[in-house]
């Protein structure tokens, strides 16, 4: 079961009806016939009469596209005691009750209801308005029980029509979606004279949607009312069936988050702003706190500062979110750009749980056999080694003040949130730093860098700072990766170094041993110059220097993250014991070897 409102902004009728002369229902041959009730004596019992609903297709949309809704009055469940409440826009709050809606009936093509205003003080102005002709529509809320769904082939179109349905509430509203729910203000039928010709006409052709030269063509004849009812009918015949133009909805409340936490993280970090994010980039915290109250369906009338604050936050509303979405993005911003450059040099791996997990990695082929002179090949089989990896969480808490949101305090909050972000990339840095530098062992229980591996050099001849000793030791450790053996032990992989790791301290040696020396003699030409990418890690300390291949080719180091929670995270948490929001920023992150060929290691010592 569905429930629909039909007062939506979004789909609302251009047409502009006579604000003296409303029908109750416009393209039916009841209104033709007859001119509407006129709006009673308001100021004895506030009562009036209403079209609350016809049978006017609405555009809607659901997870198939675009269709046009039809109300069937007959389908409509109600009993002659049916008592609604009457709202204001939909808004179902003691607050916005203003009245009741009695006596429903339907009329052909439309359902009409008596409704009556209170009494209290804050519905007069509401009343002055209805009163005065300034609001004049309604529209109602309801629930489908049954739906009959048909297509026409030649427009392709889809209608879904309510053929069982029922009441929940009336409310007033100025833009309504059926354009014909609208309070009835005129009563007998009019001499038409002089005087109340135009007016005549001007109510048949703004109830019908006409044209004004029709209109003026009508005033201008002798024709009686008969024969205007006549042509307006003759006029409704020639008319196409209206087009129906599908638009980008802006109030779908998740489009609205998104572009409200792009406005909000760009008043605290500064950036880009996304142009659907404008309107909404001129509002305070206390602001959005209050929109995503009145998104709720809470009235915050006479509400304090303390009392938005409190109730969007403990209750149902999506205030929280927002912040939280504002922040994930501020976070996500300074967390990208405090990235460390390791990551680069790493093959990234998405884990589905915290349990230990194996990467698996097959021996290589070898060269291809001969086939032998019965005509077969020989089989062979493939080694296989595995380096486990586990996930870790990091996290820490942020509070955002009761005096913070007042205060809109969106800079401190926007600080407070990059330093969550920079926290997570420093962890995930220094994590890596201390995987590669730790020199711990794989599952062969050797250390990634030893001599028998062929990939760790030491002694003075390894310091960079000298550049002759630096060239040296670098031809070396290209000569030692491109001479690594597979898992087979016989297969040259011919790994091809493409990363030269220093922290501070060498960042001038590595510069200078991979520049280009201008020689006179060849003899002179530095080998090396251009040939490693320099990655400097300002968290390696000491004179200790690493080449690493392109992970894309030889992998060596491994980082994850949880599948559901990739990067630092940013979640509202529930405390009762803070008075305004506690957020707490958290990573799910782990890191490991995967394999030692193609990693080389110079000690500079």
């Amino acid at each position: 079961m569905n429930i629909r409102l039909t007062g939506n902004p979004a789909r609302a009728s251009k047409i502009t009806p006579n604000p003296r002369l409303a029908p109750a229902d416009a393209t039916s041959g009841d209104f033709l016939t007859r001119t509407a009730p006129r709006v009673g004596d308001m100021e004895e019992d506030r009562t009036f009469r209403a079209v609350i609903a016809t049978n006017t297709p609405v555009t809607r949309k659901d997870s198939k596209g675009p269709f046009l809704e039809v109300l069937d009055p007959a389908g409509l469940q109600f009993d002659a005691a049916t008592d609604l409440p009457l709202l204001t826009d939909h808004r179902a709050s003691a607050r916005e009750t203003v009245g009741r809606a009695f006596g429903i009936a339907v009329d052909g093509s439309a359902v009409t209801a008596s409704l009556r205003l209170g009494m209290a003080t804050d519905i007069e102005p509401l009343f002055e308005r209805v009163r005065d002709g300034v609001l004049r529509h309604v529209s109602a809320g309801y629930q489908v029980l049954e739906w009959a769904e048909s297509f026409d082939p030649d427009t392709r179109q889809r209608t879904k029509t309510a053929t069982r349905w029922r009441l929940l509430e009336v409310s007033l509203t100025p833009i309504p979606a059926d354009h014909r729910a609208i309070i009835q203000r005129r009563s007998a039928t009019m001499p038409l004279d002089t005087e109340t010709r135009p007016d005549f006409v001007e109510a048949i052709r703004s109830a019908c949607g006409l044209t004004e030269e029709w209109a003026e063509g009508m005033a201008a004849t002798d024709l009686d009312e008969d024969a205007i009812r006549a042509a307006a009918r003759e006029e409704l015949l020639k008319r196409q069936a209206p087009r129906i133009r599908v638009t980008r909805s802006h109030d779908d409340p998740a489009q609205v988050q998104t572009r409200a936490a792009d406005a909000l993280a760009f008043r605290m970090a500064g950036g880009e702003l996304p142009a659907a994010a404008r309107e909404f980039v001129g509002m305070s915290l206390l602001d959005h706190a209050r929109e995503a109250l009145a998104r709720a369906g809470v009235s915050v009338r006479g509400m304090t500062q303390d009392e938005i604050l409190q109730r969007s936050a403990m209750g149902t509303s999506d205030f929280p979110s927002l912040v939280s979405n504002a922040m994930n993005k501020v976070a996500a911003q300074a967390y990208q750009a405090a990235e460390s450059p390791l990551k680069a040099l790493a093959r990234q791996r998405v884990l589905p749980n915290f349990k230990e997990s194996t990467a698996i990695r097959l021996g290589e082929m070898g060269r291809l056999e001969e086939m032998t002179e019965h005509g077969e090949f020989k089989h062979t089989s493939r080694a296989e080694a595995g380096e486990s990896m586990s996930l870790k969480t990091f996290g820490r808490a942020i509070n955002v003040s009761r005096k913070l949101l007042i205060d809109d305090d969106l800079g401190l909050l926007g600080d407070m949130t990059a330093a969550m972000g920079q926290a997570a990339a420093q962890t995930e840095a220094e994590e890596l730093v201390k995987l590669l530098t730790g020199n711990p062992k794989l599952s062969d229980a050797k250390a990634v860098f030893h001599a028998t591996r062929g990939n760790l050099v030491t002694g003075s001849n390894t310091d960079l700072r000298d550049i002759d000793a630096a060239i040296s030791a670098l031809l070396a450790a290209r000569q030692a990766m491109r001479t690594v053996k597979g898992l087979d032990g016989k297969t040259i992989l011919a790994v091809k170094p493409k990363y030269l790791v220093v922290g501070p301290e060498l960042e001038a040696g590595a510069e200078r041993a991979l520049t280009a020396i201008y020689a006179a003699t060849s003899g002179d030409v530095n080998p090396m110059a251009g040939k490693l990418e320099i990655v400097v890690e300002p968290r390696i300390t000491g004179l200790g220097w690493y080449v690493l291949a392109d992970p894309a080719s030889v992998p060596s180091l491994q980082y994850g993250y949880l599948a559901s929670a990739q990067g630092v995270q940013i979640q509202r948490q529930e405390a009762w014991d803070t008075l305004g929001l506690k957020y707490r920023a958290w990573l799910d992150f782990g890191c490991g070897w995967l394999d030692w060929r193609g990693a080389y290691h110079g000690t500079g010592a």
